[in-house]
């Protein structure tokens, strides 16, 4: 473990971290919400950092990613843990495994080695992935520090709930990110993700301000956020907020986690989501998992 890079201590050993957009108020020896960060006596470690639970080499359009670096392999990886609970969650045996204060899994790889294995095997990018790379943001941005001395690009495969103080650390290093907009307000993502939409619309704005290349992906889940006012408004939100030429991934549901009793979304659900987007302006669209 290491110490924690954005937190607060407060009254009685309480501390307040800052790394995503709960800033979660932790008592000693609790977690927070992502499972992995821990107040002991006072100070915040990160229990997951070096622990990786995953790595591959992936075609960088699994990310999904279609117009950065297209056509190559990218070095993938991931630690235990997330900042959000998404009923839907599709990797949930690594997402929620940590928590509330199970064991923290994976293998011990340094921040050399995951850039010595990028080199090695020819990916000219490394992407943070499978979980939510900011609840690992000491580990990621170890290696992100290397990767960028080396040459090789940065991706973050991301909910978009970091904080501030965190996206204002990985900027400088970050050259890509794929991040969820999972539903059209505030409603769809405290009910089922435990988080707000307003932030995330934000960090994708502060990213494009500073250069880098963002695309977007809609899980579309059936009764969730699969009407056609609700694709309609994240259309919109999507054009009108954060430019009309940014590339929109509409995804399909598959049965997963707490939501086995649902159905795979409908092909003409994607299909009338593409067309809705059309019409709201967005240039860009692909359809996923179908």
């Amino acid at each position: 473990m290491i110490e924690s890079f954005l937190y607060e201590v407060s009254e009685e050993q309480t501390v307040t971290c800052r790394v995503c957009n709960h800033y979660c108020k932790i008592q000693e020896g609790k977690r927070g919400i992502c499972g992995v960060r821990e107040n002991k006596e006072g100070k915040l470690w990160a229990l997951n950092y070096g622990y990786t639970i995953a790595s591959a080499i992936d075609p960088i359009e699994k990310k999904p990613m279609y117009y950065f670096l297209s056509g190559t392999k990218t070095y993938s990886l991931a630690t235990v843990g997330c900042n959000l609970s998404c009923a839907w969650c599709q990797n949930y045996d690594i997402s929620q495994s940590p928590k509330p204060n199970r064991e923290i899994q994976g293998t011990y790889i340094s921040p050399e080695e995951h850039v010595d294995r990028a080199l090695r095997f020819g990916c000219p990018s490394i992407s943070y992935t499978y979980s939510e790379p900011t609840i690992f943001l000491e580990y990621a941005l170890d290696i992100m520090k290397l990767a960028k001395k080396k040459h090789l690009k940065n991706i973050w495969v991301t909910n978009g709930y970091m904080s501030k103080e965190t996206l204002e650390m990985i900027l400088p290093y970050l050259d890509a990110a794929n991040v969820d907009y999972k539903g059209p307000n505030d409603e769809t993502y405290f009910k089922y993700c435990k988080a707000s939409a307003k932030p995330i619309i934000e960090n994708i704005k502060k990213m494009k301000e500073h250069g880098v290349h963002v695309e977007i992906t809609t899980l579309l889940v059936p009764d969730i956020n699969d009407s056609e006012d609700q694709i309609r408004t994240i259309a919109k939100t999507i054009s009108s907020e954060l430019g009309n030429a940014i590339p929109w991934h509409i995804t399909r549901f598959f049965p997963a986690w707490k939501m086995m009793d649902k159905y795979p979304t409908n092909i003409f659900t994607m299909e009338r989501a593409k067309r809705i987007g059309l019409e709201e302006g967005i240039k860009t669209i692909h359809l996923g998992n179908i």
